[in-house]
């Protein structure tokens, strides 16, 4: 399979250390990707070798992430990596961004955390990234929602003169969910060179996003660099 690289990480998947395993292959190009260098694939690597990486960090762990890049794109892969985890009593997450949720269903089983990222309202999805698949985002939300042993987490990147506040508020309209982040755009790496010069928006912009649409959606939380995550 293709990886870009693993890491342990006491971040990545709340309550628990983790090994994280980055998966290379991505069907978007979202002009602020932060992973540009795992879009168009990563290190082949087999997956007993793969597997002895988490074999060799059961000691210091109780969860496995995948994370992408999509993950989905190698879903014969991951559904062995995550029946290995299970096997070995770990917790197990995923981040996808919501582009095959018929691939998502068959392997929730094996998932007890899914990380989806709503990019934009699902009408919007062409306008904003380049690719018209709000509606496959809308169905992976909605497998994910008729699992009662899986937690949902939706989590969308604010990028100022790319998304407004206004999408906000529409996508919290649009979503049910455990947990909705909204995240802060970073220029530091991204695919479209265009962006290097947008500034991320401040903390405190964030945080009144977030109180505002609180009423909506209950949960919600902010991840800036200043900061890191807090719940508002």
């Amino acid at each position: 399979m293709k990886i870009g690289g693993t890491f342990i990480s006491s971040l990545d998947f709340p309550g628990r250390i983790s090994l994280v395993i980055s998966t290379g292959g991505c069907p978007l190009r979202c002009p602020y990707c932060h992973n540009p260098e795992l879009i168009d694939g990563g290190e082949e690597i087999s997956i007993p070798e793969v597997l002895k990486k988490i074999e060799d960090a059961l000691e210091f762990i109780d969860g496995l992430v995948i994370t992408g890049g999509e993950p989905l794109m190698q879903l014969r892969e991951i559904e062995e990596l995550f029946y290995y985890a299970k096997s070995h009593g770990l917790e197990t997450k995923l981040d996808t961004n919501g582009c095959y949720p018929e691939r998502l269903k068959k392997i929730l089983n094996l998932v007890d955390y899914v990380g989806i990222d709503v990019k934009s309202p699902f009408d919007k999805y062409e306008k904003i990234i380049g690719s018209d698949i709000g509606y496959n985002v809308e169905k992976s939300l909605e497998v994910v929602l008729n699992s009662d042993s899986t937690f949902l987490e939706c989590k969308t990147t604010y990028v100022p003169g790319l998304i407004s506040f206004e999408d906000i508020k529409q996508i919290s309209r649009e979503i049910e969910c455990d947990l909705y982040t909204i995240q802060q755009f970073r220029n530091r790496v991204v695919l479209d060179p265009e962006l290097e010069n947008t500034p991320s928006p401040s903390p405190q912009e964030l945080r009144k996003m977030a109180e505002n649409i609180k009423p909506v959606l209950k949960k919600v939380k902010i991840k800036t660099a200043e900061f890191g995550e807090e719940i508002i």
